[in-house]
C-alpha cells in the first residue's frame, strides 16, 4: 500500500456522521452543516454520508427524531409537571445540538415517520405531566395550560442557551431557577 493511503474502516460509519454533524452543530449551528464536511471529518468519500442519509435534510431529520427520543425518555422520567420542565431544560443544555435542530421545521423532512413517531410521544409525554397537575393548579383549559408549560420550558430553555440568562441566572443552578419559575405558574394544590 503506498504510504499516502490509509485503510478505510469505520465499525460504524452512519453514528461517526452523526457525532461530528452535532460536534458541526453545537459549535457553528446548523447552517453550518455540510456533508462534505462531515465525510472529511470522518476520513471518508464525500459520497459516503448520502449513503446513510441522502442528503443534508435527511441527516438533520434523524439528529431530530433521535432529540425527540432523547427527549421523550426524561419527560417520560418526570415525577410532576415541574419536574418535566426541568429535565426539559436539562435536556436542552445535555444536547444543544439536537436543540437547536428539533424545532426548526424548515429544516427537516416533514413526512418522516421516525420524526413524527418520536415528536408525538414527546408531546404525549407533556401533555401527561400537564394533565396530573389538577384543575385549580393549571386551569380549566388543559390544552392551554400544555402550551403554557411548553413556552415556559422552551423559551427559559432557549434563553440560557443563548446566554440571554446569564446576568438573571448568575450562577445559580438554572434547574432550580427553573423550578421556582415553574412554582410561581403551576401549584400542585391551592394552598401551594
Amino acid at each position: 500500500m503506498p504510504p499516502t493511503q490509509r485503510p478505510y474502516h469505520h465499525g460504524d460509519l452512519r453514528r461517526a456522521i452523526l457525532t461530528a454533524a452535532l460536534d458541526v452543530i453545537a459549535a457553528e449551528g446548523p447552517s453550518a452543516l455540510s456533508l462534505r464536511d462531515l465525510a472529511r471529518r470522518a476520513g471518508v468519500s464525500h459520497a459516503a454520508p448520502a449513503h446513510h442519509f441522502k442528503d443534508r435534510a435527511g441527516l438533520l431529520t434523524v439528529i431530530a427524531a433521535e432529540g425527540f427520543a432523547l427527549l421523550a425518555t426524561a419527560l417520560g422520567e418526570a415525577d410532576d409537571l415541574r419536574d418535566a420542565g426541568v429535565r426539559y431544560v436539562r435536556f436542552a443544555t445535555e444536547h444543544p445540538a439536537h436543540f437547536q435542530v428539533m424545532f426548526r421545521p424548515e429544516l427537516l423532512r416533514g413526512d418522516d415517520l421516525e420524526l413524527a413517531t418520536a415528536r408525538a410521544l414527546a408531546g404525549e409525554r407533556l401533555r401527561t405531566a400537564v394533565s396530573a397537575v389538577p384543575p385549580e393548579g393549571r386551569g380549566a383549559d388543559q390544552r392551554l395550560a400544555g402550551v403554557a408549560a411548553w413556552s415556559l420550558a422552551h423559551g427559559f430553555a432557549t434563553l440560557l442557551l443563548s446566554h440571554n440568562l446569564d446576568g438573571p441566572v448568575g450562577e445559580q443552578d438554572p434547574e432550580e431557577v427553573f423550578h421556582a419559575l415553574a412554582s410561581l405558574l403551576f401549584r400542585r394544590r391551592p394552598d401551594e
